[in-house]
């Protein structure tokens, strides 16, 4: 299946893709496969931990997921993080297990600045429960407010083809090897030059949040690709 999808959809689809599976690997190594009951436990031990979450009830009226699924989410990322926070260097070790064939660290830098709102050096559990609730429940429009942000990678409102080469390439070296028949290593860029062009509809060398996005909602493959995993929790 992965060698299909880097043969007809590129590198721009699977980048959306992994940007999802990415953080469902992360709930599947933080334990989050079944429900339990532990709910007054979890909220004598929200007060236990360095940095203390808000309310329960806050973040259920600011994400997509319940009462329950968030009890289920800190449970996970406690055990995971016991200090509350997750810090860059954690959260490459939790992809370096998600990806062992590869390099995943450059990948899982980029994600973490994405991850990490307001640029702290840390993710608190509301920083990754708001991710995780527009990843796999947000609407398309926020799904891809969401990746544009991890594709600029500097933050001033613009997706240069070097930043979207970045991207790429950190996708590459994390599952590059991984694929049927393996990539060369200009294809990254092959790709990149294809779909920058696409998506620069002005050609004044930067893709804009509504560039990116106009050019998203017309790819089919894009599309799909943005409900694959929307039941996963």
């Amino acid at each position: 299946m992965l060698s299909s999808i880097w043969e007809t959809e590129g590198l721009q689809t699977v980048g959306i893709v992994v940007l999802v599976l990415a953080s469902i690997k992360l709930l599947h190594l933080l334990g989050l496969i079944s429900f339990s009951e532990d709910s007054v436990e979890d909220e004598l031990e929200l007060s236990a931990v360095r940095h203390r979450p808000e309310g329960l009830e806050q973040l259920e009226s600011q994400t997509r997921f319940s009462r329950k699924e968030l009890q289920i989410l800190y449970r996970g990322f406690k055990n995971e993080c016991p200090s509350g926070v997750v810090n860059e260097d954690t959260f490459k070790d939790i992809y370096a297990q998600f990806f062992p064939q590869g390099d995943a660290s450059t990948y899982a830098h980029f994600l973490f600045n994405a991850f990490d709102t307001d640029h702290n050096g840390n993710v608190s559990f509301e920083d990754f429960v708001m991710g995780l609730s527009i990843l796999l429940r947000g609407t398309v429009q926020e799904k891809l407010n969401w990746a544009f942000n991890l594709y600029d990678i500097n933050k001033d409102g613009y997706i240069t083809k070097e930043e979207m080469l970045d991207i790429m390439k950190a996708i590459y070296d994390m599952m590059g090897k991984c694929t049927y028949p393996v990539l060369k290593e200009e294809t990254p860029r092959q790709h990149v030059e294809v779909f920058f062009q696409k998506m620069d509809k002005n050609k004044d060398g930067v893709v804009t949040i509504d560039e990116f996005i106009d050019c998203c909602q017309n790819d089919e493959n894009i599309m799909r690709s943005m409900h694959l995993f929307e039941n996963v929790l």
